[in-house]
C-alpha cells in the first residue's frame, strides 16, 4: 500500500512540474477573463464527468468568492440543468448539449471554457464552435496531447499526461489560479 501511494504522489509531482511550461498560457486566460468581465460579459463553463463537477466548481468560485470579499461575477456552468442536458441528449443527441444551449447564451465577446482530460470530447469541441461563431473566446483546458479540440480555441492550456486523475489535479490548480487572478485585478476598483 505504502509503495502504491508513494507512487501516485510521485507522478502528482511529476505532472504538477508540467504547469511551469502554461505560466503563459494562464496569464493570458486570466486576462481575457478579466477584459471580458470589465467589458460587461459573462464565462461559461462545461465539460464532462469531473470537468462537468470542475465547470460548476469555477462558477461557483467566481459567482460567489476565491479568497476576497467582492462582488459576485456573472459565470454559468452549463453542466448544472439536467432537465436541459437529458432533454437535449433524448431528443437530439449528447453532441449537442452544450453547442445548443450556447447557441442562445452566449454573446460576442464572453468567455467559454471547455474543459477535456482526453481533448476529444465531441460535445466539448461542438460547444467551442458554436461559441467561436457568436463571436466568443475560447479557452480549452485539455490533456493528453490537446486533441482535436485544441484546434478549436483560442488559448490552450494542455497538462500533457495521459492520466485523467492528474490532468483534472492539474487542472485544479490552473483554474485556482485563474479564480485568485481575477479576483485581484477586479477588486482594485
Amino acid at each position: 500500500m505504502k509503495d502504491i501511494i508513494e507512487n501516485e504522489f510521485s507522478e502528482h509531482i511529476k505532472t504538477a512540474n508540467l504547469l511551469y511550461n502554461l505560466t503563459d498560457a494562464i496569464a493570458n486566460a486570466s486576462q481575457l477573463c478579466i477584459d471580458c468581465l470589465k467589458n460587461g460579459g459573462k464565462i461559461l463553463l462545461f465539460g464532462n464527468g469531473g470537468s462537468a463537477a470542475d465547470a460548476q466548481h469555477i462558477a461557483a468560485e467566481f459567482i460567489g468568492r476565491f479568497k476576497l470579499e467582492r462582488k459576485s461575477f456573472p459565470a454559468i456552468a452549463l453542466t448544472t440543468d439536467t432537465s436541459i442536458i437529458t432533454a437535449l441528449s433524448n431528443d437530439y443527441s449528447n453532441d449537442i448539449i452544450f453547442s445548443r444551449q450556447c447557441e442562445s447564451l452566449v454573446s460576442n465577446g464572453d468567455i467559454i471554457i471547455g474543459i477535456s482530460t482526453s481533448g476529444n470530447s465531441k460535445n466539448v469541441q461542438n460547444g467551442l464552435i458554436t461559441s467561436k461563431q457568436k463571436g466568443a473566446i475560447t479557452i480549452g483546458l485539455l490533456g493528453n496531447d490537446g486533441g482535436i479540440i485544441k484546434n478549436y480555441v483560442d488559448i490552450q492550456i494542455i497538462i500533457k499526461s495521459s492520466s485523467t486523475a492528474k490532468i483534472q489535479e492539474a487542472h485544479r490548480v490552473i483554474y485556482h489560479i485563474i479564480c485568485e487572478l481575477v479576483e485581484l485585478e477586479m477588486s482594485k476598483n
